[in-house]
């Protein structure tokens, strides 16, 4: 009997071992991280959690997702808001522009649009009330909240970006909102996470499968969705059809954890991203002082043609946990999830 125990013990310990080490390696836990960027910082700027940033060319400015976060996942009530940069302003000076929205709020991914000359603005909120995607349009500089939109399927909604101003694809970052399964799919990469269309109408789910979906973009020139699994580190590309759904086209391996999704005025994407999730996963629940940061474009030219350029990477003194770089000409603004502050670099290639 004791050498079945004992054969037992030994198989399950191999298999521990095989998990632990799986983890190690599927999250980047060995990288060696060697500072690297051919730029310079042109500005500190003194904002809490600017999670998400994305600009428009047409007519330089930025919009930053901003939320004063604690730990990530937040187990407590964050407050936040929305800000408008005005990229021509040497100053790159803030302007709040949810100041008077009576509601909590809580930014995170963010999605803008124009039309007819006014921008639209779809927000993914977090709070204890629940997650809900708040509709804005901007015009003048003057923020005006149009509606608050909630569904059974916005589970554990991350990103999102709209088609026009009623269409949008948002992704659920988890299928279980909480609790050890929760944990189970951060830890053991489990592909459980969706992604949602809403026509104006109904929402669908048109992909699962994803291991924590995270941020979404849409190429309109070419139908092309791009939606990052940093667990796997992944990019995946699907091709939009007329009623939303999605075909799978290909993964971009891209080494690293790919969070939010901008693209430059040529195509190419540009990707904040965290080089080790186990680090940043420390660092989000306040257990380490940094986790290193990285900035990837990658310029997608079809099926299985593509190249991958590291742009930045730190070891996070300078800036923890990048999760976006939204270009601007020379300039990259990124963000981060935790930190006071987040930077505009120079870069020029």
């Amino acid at each position: 009997m004791w050498k079945y125990v004992k054969i037992i013990f030994v198989i399950k310990l191999v298999f521990s071992a095989i998990f632990i080490v799986h983890v190690l390696f599927s999250t980047g836990y060995f990288r060696t991280i060697e500072n690297h960027f051919d730029g310079s910082i042109v500005k500190r700027i003194e904002l809490p959690g600017a999670e998400d940033i994305t600009v428009s060319v047409q007519d330089s400015f930025a919009v930053i997702s901003s939320t004063q976060r604690g730990i990530y996942p937040s187990i407590n009530d964050d407050t936040g808001g929305l800000f408008l940069m005005d990229l021509k302003d040497e100053a790159y000076s803030l302007t709040p522009l949810t100041k008077t929205f009576n509601k909590p709020f809580a930014p995170h991914g963010i999605s803008i649009l124009k039309k007819d000359n006014t921008y639209h603005i779809m927000a993914i909120s977090h709070t204890l009330q629940g997650h809900s995607i708040e509709h804005f349009n901007l015009k003048n500089k003057i923020l005006t909240h149009q509606q608050t939109l909630t569904d059974p399927l916005v589970i554990s909604p991350n990103d999102i970006v709209m088609i026009d101003k009623n269409r949008f694809y948002f992704t659920n970052d988890h299928s279980y909102p909480e609790g050890l399964r929760r944990t189970a799919e951060d830890y053991l990469g489990l592909e459980l996470s969706t992604i949602v269309y809403f026509d104006g109408e109904n929402y669908n789910e048109v992909a699962s499968g994803i291991a924590y979906a995270n941020g979404i973009n849409f190429d309109a020139k070419r139908n092309l969705l791009f939606v990052a699994s940093p667990r796997k580190f992944l990019i995946k590309v699907y091709k939009t059809n007329p009623n939303g759904s999605l075909n799978f086209i290909e993964d971009i391996d891209c080494n690293t954890g790919v969070d939010n999704i901008e693209f430059d005025e040529f195509g190419n994407l540009w990707v904040g991203a965290h080089p080790n999730l186990l680090e940043f996963g420390a660092y989000a629940k306040g257990k380490t002082k940094y986790a290193p940061s990285e900035i990837i474009k990658i310029n997608y030219r079809g099926t299985n043609n593509y190249s991958i350029e590291t742009i930045y990477l730190e070891d996070g003194q300078e800036m923890s946990g990048a999760t976006v770089a939204a270009p601007f000409g020379n300039l990259i603004l990124t963000g981060n999830v935790l930190d006071s502050k987040f930077l505009i670099l120079n870069y020029e290639n």
